[in-house]
């Protein structure tokens, strides 16, 4: 992958292709969907612990994409899917956190031998890339923070899942930080997006070649690690070697943008909240809105993956999905900047 990475400048006219810039999606409706109270400002991550709490970040503020609230500082809520008409509690964190400049994007959960919960928050203070680990305190609905992590190799991270209590893979989702240099980045079609394992006593490339990797998660069996190149429309599958490195199995395509992935634990199949249109994303138009699109992925390791269009909105309900996580017969799907919706499957 290294001599793709720096051998493929592509024409810049394929930008509009990359942010599929003429695709319009036709809904697909689900059974008592409500829209989410309290959640206004973007719902980016969701991860679901096996007993059904759900984690979900929110009031993200990414270069080039709308927010509706530039000025409040990010959250973690919690749901808990196992109440009949699930509200989001908004976590307290510990004293001593910077919550002015707390700016959440991708998350991870991990449940330790001892049944510790640690919460892992990649966030953008300042535009810059910090990973943040929590520990999470059922009794009293709140986050005590451990550590701030920083690495020179975790430059402009997106998405990340949890190997330990201090471990994990990271996506890069661009090579530069500088919103200029991003934005030539992709018109140029650089593939310099990367994957990084990171621990304290090691951390490395793992992955490469990527135009801009996105949602990152492992499979049930821990076998395997599942990538999403959002601008390459694609999940890619990697096989998790005793080392932390990671080799390529295979390229599954699609046409839409993926973001976040999430597993079924009971079945393996991945859900993913994608954008048709990437154009709408960066160029936002109260107009004519970004629209939301879940995908369910059966079988991604067989010679024919299914997938499915689970739900597609045109933006008038839920704008720019990002994550498609289930629970129980039921859906929860987060958005970059908008609101959160749960549905019955």
């Amino acid at each position: 992958m290294m001599q793709k990475q720096i051998a493929e400048w592509r024409n810049p006219g394929d930008l509009r292709n990359r942010l599929n810039a003429s695709r319009e999606v036709a809904p697909v409706s689900l059974p008592n969907c409500r829209l989410i109270k309290g959640i206004e400002t973007g719902s980016e991550d969701i991860d679901i612990l096996p007993n059904g709490l759900a984690f979900i970040s929110s009031g993200l503020k990414y270069p080039g994409i709308k927010s509706f609230a530039p000025d409040k500082p990010g959250e973690i809520f919690l749901m808990d899917l196992n109440e009949d008409n699930p509200r989001a509690v908004e976590l307290r964190i510990s004293r001593g956190f910077d919550l002015a400049s707390f700016n959440p994007h991708g998350i991870s959960t991990y449940i330790d031998r001892d049944d510790t919960v640690y919460l892992f928050v990649v966030n953008h203070p300042h535009q810059k890339s910090t990973v943040e680990l929590f520990k999470f305190v059922e009794d009293d609905n709140s986050l005590v923070h451990l550590k701030t992590i920083r690495h020179d190799l975790l430059t402009s991270v997106n998405d990340i899942v949890a190997m330990g209590p201090d471990s994990f893979y990271a996506t890069n989702d661009h090579y530069f930080s500088d919103f200029l240099l991003v934005f030539l980045e992709m018109f140029l079609g650089l593939t310099w997006s990367n994957v990084v394992y990171y621990s304290p006593k090691e951390v490395k490339e793992v992955a490469s070649g990527f135009y801009s990797a996105n949602g990152i998660n492992i499979s049930p069996d821990r076998k395997y690690i599942y990538i999403a190149d959002a601008l390459d429309h694609s999940v890619y599958v990697m096989e998790k070697h005793a080392n932390w490195s990671l080799t390529h199995v295979k390229t599954l395509q699609l046409d839409t943008l993926v973001d976040n992935l999430s597993i079924d634990p009971h079945t393996g199949d991945i859900w993913t909240g994608c954008h048709p249109n990437g154009m709408k994303m960066f160029y936002y138009d109260p107009e004519n809105l970004p629209a939301s699109e879940v995908l369910r992925i059966q079988n991604i390791l067989s010679e024919e993956p299914v997938v499915t269009r689970v739900y597609s909105d045109n933006g008038s309900v839920l704008q720019g999905s990002s994550v498609a996580s289930i629970y129980e017969g039921k859906l929860l799907i987060g958005t970059v900047f908008h609101r959160a919706l749960y549905c019955d499957l």
